[in-house]
């Protein structure tokens, strides 16, 4: 029987115009009538996250950062992962050694030397998904992120760690050099305190080795007593891997990388298509006769 859900956003949840569907947003409704818990799982802050989940009316758990912070249903922080000086200083060594751009995600917001690099990945996710990329869209919600302070635009990221109370928890680096990007994750893989997975093909998301999606579902299914084979999760890209490889119900979205897939129990229809409310439904229908 299905007790616990968790989706990913960008490729999942949402569509290429960021938003959530209503077939989505009712195929989770019906999920919670259940009793069942349906958990956000993204690589994304959670002042990111939440922003299309407002447009909504519904109420979910959030695991952020890929794991790095889970905040439940009233936005309270339950448990963070942080990188220390030592894994900072070897992941942003590494990548300036090969000339990758990154940003620095702490609990404070986002940390950024140049926006129009950030405009690049934006852009670079959508058109590596199949999407097109509404350049000026982006721009306005790069700006309005830099104006309400979630995006922080610095000279240099030298600082950040001597500001009280502030940890790092990912490091995003992004180049259209995929060769570059290969190699950096075979060297950073290296180290086992490190997490390294990706949410497109030209990117990396760094967190530390706890900070996964599978470790922070298996640790909400445990303080909900709820068994691993009876969980639902559902995802498009690397960083999803370590969720579906973890519970009974896997399954990979049509647009999904086919590593992703392979993982799957089954494929679901693409996020244009609503993809996880009819996954949702489905799986309800089959294992809870709903």
């Amino acid at each position: 029987m299905i007790k616990l859900i968790a989706t990913d956003m960008d490729g999942t949840l949402l569509n290429a115009a960021h938003e959530v569907s209503e077939e989505n947003i009712q195929a989770i409704k019906f999920a919670q009538s259940q009793g069942i818990t349906v958990v956000i799982a993204t690589g994304r802050a959670f002042y990111e996250a939440n922003t299309p989940i407002s447009q909504t009316d519904l109420q979910v758990p959030y695991i952020c950062l890929n794991g790095a912070e889970v905040r439940d249903e009233s936005f309270n922080i339950m448990s963070t992962s942080n990188l220390n000086h030592e894994l900072i200083k070897r992941v942003t060594t590494t990548l300036k050694a090969e000339d990758i751009y990154y940003q620095v995600y702490t609990n404070f917001g986002i940390y950024t030397e140049d926006p129009q690099r950030d405009l690049d990945i934006y852009v670079d996710i959508a058109e590596r998904a199949g999407q097109k990329a509404d350049v000026e869209k982006i721009q306005a919600g790069i700006q309005k992120r830099i104006d309400n302070g979630t995006l922080k635009v610095v000279d240099n990221y030298d600082k950040i760690e001597q500001t009280p109370g502030e940890i790092v928890m990912k490091i995003l680096a992004f180049d259209s050099d995929l060769e570059k990007i290969d190699r950096v994750k075979v060297q950073l893989s290296e180290a086992s305190n490190l997490a390294v997975s990706s949410s497109s093909r030209g990117n990396l998301e760094i967190t530390h080795a706890d900070a996964q999606k599978g470790i922070a579902l298996e640790t909400i299914a445990d303080r909900l007593k709820i068994d691993l084979k009876d969980v639902v999760a559902i995802g498009d890209n690397l960083n999803d891997v370590s969720m579906l490889e973890r519970v009974g119900h896997p399954v990979a979205m049509g647009n999904a990388e086919e590593a992703v897939k392979s993982e799957a129990e089954f494929v679901t229809t693409s996020n244009e298509e609503s993809g996880v409310g009819k996954a949702i439904m489905k799986l309800l229908k089959e294992n809870n006769n709903l």
